[in-house]
């Protein structure tokens, strides 16, 4: 029987910079789709689950457009909503070597940041579901989109839905009066899976690693450090089965080492760590990693560390791909797992 997962939030129209431009330098911007819920959809979907997003549509052709991107991938969008004026956009600078990447939001009053409570009918979008995700970004857009977000964890737990969340802590985003520190935990006490990285953990609940400063480690993750940030998250919210943290080392822009801990019934696994010499587009990275550990979880059941090692694979190679999505297989992700890193060509 084939699951099926559900994830909720804001896409969004990613305008980016040709290459390594500059925004001052750009005459002209690379249109695509990308938001964090939406991207974990197109990742299942490419791994063949049955994914659907929810998220509140304006009734203008660039939302159409959206929606039809997202079709192409195989994600269903039955239960989208339609109201309000604008869908939100983003703009990307890549960064390269020692210049970060920046990003500019052009997102207020977007059509999902006016959710209200009651709008989507939770119960019904729920028929059959096995699996619900949501971020930490869609509680930041509004009080609305926090009050909607509750209500949908809610109404999974009534129905015995499995839930996940990516912890996905932006400062640039909580700006209409409420911290994530008040908002967040009523969310995060409903789900079962709860995935960060040590900021985010740090952030939004003063939660952190004994002597750890991301600044200072070179690329050098010491995974091990990480099994505390797991079992105060774990103390902190019981209902959680397992606690995830992806562990970026940024030796620059272009380079990075990436691997993860998780943590469950008392035992913490780790992953192998990967070195990431060439980066193409580290945006939708940690989306990546939740799709490809979603994947895991449904498929390799009871095997927490093949789950684990097919999500850091997955998002190993979405960092040669250009855009939000992660658009690889099922196969691909198993040779990289098997450690095959070769890149020959397949033919």
């Amino acid at each position: 029987m084939s699951k099926k997962v559900v994830t909720f939030g804001e896409i969004m129209l990613r305008l980016a910079t040709p290459g390594y431009l500059r925004f001052s330098q750009a005459k002209e911007f690379t249109a695509t789709f990308g938001g964090g819920e939406a991207n974990v959809a197109v990742s299942l979907a490419n791994y063949g689950v049955d994914a659907e997003f929810v998220t509140r549509f304006p009734k203008n052709d660039i939302a159409k457009a959206c929606e039809m991107d997202l079709h192409k991938y195989g994600v269903k969008t039955d239960h989208c909503i339609y109201g309000g004026d604008r869908l939100g956009i983003y703009f990307l600078e890549t960064g390269a070597v020692a210049r970060a990447s920046k990003v500019v939001y052009d997102r207020a009053n977007s059509a999902i940041a006016e959710i209200k409570p009651g709008m989507i009918d939770w119960d019904t979008v729920f028929k059959g579901v096995d699996w619900f995700h949501w971020t930490g970004i869609t509680p930041a857009l509004s009080q609305g989109a926090a009050d909607a977000c509750l209500e949908a964890i809610k109404a999974a737990n009534r129905l015995g839905v499995t839930v996940s969340c990516d912890l996905n802590y932006r400062k640039n985003l909580w700006k209409y009066g409420k911290t994530a520190s008040e908002i967040m935990p009523a969310l995060v006490e409903g789900c079962d899976v709860i995935l960060g990285n040590e900021e985010d953990a740090e952030k939004v609940f003063g939660i952190k690693p004994e002597g750890f400063d991301v600044a200072k480690t070179n690329g050098e993750v010491n995974a091990a450090e990480f099994e505390s940030v797991c079992t105060q998250l774990m103390k902190k919210f019981p209902r959680a089965k397992k606690v995830i943290i992806t562990l970026r080392g940024s030796i620059n822009a272009n380079h990075n080492t990436w691997g993860g801990v998780l943590y469950a019934g008392g035992k913490l696994y780790q992953s192998r760590r990967y070195d990431i010499t060439h980066i193409v587009d580290r945006v939708g990275g940690g989306d990546s990693f939740m799709g490809g550990l979603i994947y895991g979880l449904l498929t390799y059941t009871g095997d927490d560390q093949k789950a684990l090692d097919f999500a850091v694979a997955a998002s190993c190679l979405k960092h040669t791909i250009y855009a939000d999505y992660n658009l690889v297989t099922v196969e691909e992700v198993e040779k990289l797992m098997s450690g095959d890193a070769s890149g020959r060509v397949s033919r």
